[in-house]
């Protein structure tokens, strides 16, 4: 079955880096969005970032975008997020997630268990 298990979080100061990583299992094909989604306590989960496979396009948060990149490694099925100049702000559980109606919307049908982003101030 699909799996995604993610990786990299941690905690870091204000303006420090993190690369989170996202190892996918399992059939991967014609996914319509593959990304990246948040959630702080309290809070609804958001998209930070995601790929559509049609077009190749990506997609960013508006809170993130010029801080945070996505890539992918497609011959290691390896779903990256590069964050940069991190804030306290982005403190949150990261998911990677597949098959996604759409990069900006929490609704996919795939979820890894998440990883933990503290920025301390």
């Amino acid at each position: 079955q699909v799996q995604l298990v993610e990786a990299g979080g941690g905690s870091v100061q204000a303006g420090g880096s993190l690369r989170l990583s996202c190892v996918v299992s399992g059939y991967t094909h014609s996914w319509h969005c593959v990304g990246w989604f948040r959630q702080a306590p309290g809070k609804e989960r958001e998209g930070v970032a995601g790929i559509y496979a049609i077009g190749g396009s990506t997609y960013y948060a508006d809170s993130v975008k010029g801080r945070f990149t996505i890539s992918q490694d497609n011959a290691k099925n390896i779903l990256y997020l590069q964050m940069n100049s991190l804030k306290p702000e982005d403190t949150a559980m990261y998911y990677c997630a597949a098959d996604c109606d759409y990069c900006s919307s929490a609704v996919c049908d795939y979820w890894g268990q998440g990883t933990q982003v503290t920025v301390s101030s």
